[in-house]
């Protein structure tokens, strides 16, 4: 589809969208395997014949993988309270977007998956509805709930479920972003082991992206929330800052993100405007800053060339180097799926991420291409591939 401008006589992509919505009545629809033409259609995919798979489902509970859907089927799970950058509009406001989610599943890696916008904003009852309806699926992806109530929801459910539970706000702006950082790194010619990284944002997405470098084996990380940089000890920190306080800023850096100095990297998951000038200005060259607040980043294209930055990723799709958490999600899930895995781990999604770095070329590389596009259909298999790799 062909995007315009807001230009007299011209539909505005908001406007566009909009027809298109009202047009579609909805994104996704059940779609039958099977075709019932006649009698004993009827009596082998339904009564009496389905009573044979249901009495070994009810003998051994795994079975459901190889007899229904289940191995197939996602959850979306959100309650409405931070949804894009429109905030906390309600499940109902919240249910174009996760039909989105579902739609990209479906197209980019064949997975069956199906909004689930909660009407409450209760941990314990979410928690409680997701374990309820766990049969049913093979994999949770949680979706944007508001923090830090979200990482409770989070730990809840991976210890007391049997199926994987996926955060994309969390786990797959991680691995796009360390995907990104990857081949950031061989473009400007610069080590993990040595590069000094500022992450600016505490939210779900810089939590995640600071735990993920970590893993990785960068030891250099500093993240900043609207109070400063987050160490141990700082005063009132809240139980998931405290964490990233233990694995991050070995100085005990106390400062601004404004104070902040001889940056190789700064990754920011704030808001427009929220990445200072001064810090840029005083980064080691040559300069890597992914910019991912979206529709509008912290700073424009233009602003990036003006400032000398030698690689600039956003989360925008009009520009260069989208960081965007579609390259990573369906090819995850897949892989979550397909291996039938218990637990998520930080060794899964470095796979993942190298899975999606290894995927530009030299030559991409040379022109300053750090990620490949959602579009290209090879990125699920080498997500799927790199995981199983993990696993052994």
């Amino acid at each position: 589809m062909k995007l315009h401008t807001n230009k007299v006589g011209a539909m505005s992509l908001e406007s566009e969208s909009l027809e298109l919505h009202k047009k579609l009545r909805g994104k996704i629809s059940i779609a039958a395997r099977a075709k019932i033409k006649n009698t004993k259609d009827l009596s082998l995919l339904y009564t009496p014949g389905v009573a044979e798979p249901s009495r070994i489902i009810a003998k051994n509970r795994d079975a459901a993988y190889d007899l229904t859907n289940k191995w197939n089927n996602v959850a979306i799970v959100t309650d409405g309270t931070r949804v894009l950058g429109l905030g906390d509009i309600g499940p109902e406001a919240a249910l174009p977007v996760m039909e989105g989610k579902a739609l990209i599943m479906k197209e980019f890696a064949n997975i069956d998956a199906f909004p689930l916008c909660l009407k409450t904003k209760d941990t314990d009852a979410i928690v409680e509805t997701v374990k309820n309806i766990e049969p049913v699926f093979g994999a949770i992806n949680l979706e944007d709930i508001e923090t830090p109530k979200v990482f409770d929801i989070e730990e809840r459910l991976t210890e007391e479920l049997n199926i994987p539970v996926f955060h994309d706000d969390q786990h797959g702006t991680a691995m796009v972003v360390l995907a990104g950082l990857i081949n950031a790194l061989k473009i400007t010619g610069k080590k993990k082991d040595g590069v000094k990284i500022a992450v600016n944002g505490a939210g779900s997405a810089g939590h995640a992206i600071a735990k993920l470098l970590s893993a990785y084996g960068i030891k250099d990380i500093t993240v900043f929330d609207r109070q400063g940089a987050i160490y141990s000890n700082r005063p009132n920190l809240e139980s998931h800052k405290a964490k990233i306080a233990d694995i991050t800023n070995r100085e005990k850096y106390s400062g601004t993100i404004a104070e902040f100095k001889n940056a190789d990297v700064i990754i920011s998951a704030t808001a427009p405007g929220a990445l200072p000038h001064e810090t840029i200005k005083n980064m080691h060259q040559p300069r890597i800053v992914f910019a991912l607040a979206n529709p509008i980043s912290e700073i424009s294209l233009e602003e990036a060339k003006k400032r000398g930055i030698a690689v600039f990723g956003t989360g925008r799709s009009d520009y260069p180097n989208q960081l965007n958490n579609s390259v990573v999600f369906p090819g995850f899930l897949r892989a979550l799926l397909d291996l039938r895995v218990r637990k998520i781990t930080e060794k899964m999604k470095i796979a993942a991420s190298e899975g999606i770095a290894k995927l530009v070329s030299n030559a991409e590389l040379k022109k300053g291409k750090i990620i490949p596009d959602a579009f290209d259909k090879r990125v699920v298999k080498s997500i799927v591939n790199e995981v199983k790799k993990s696993l052994n």
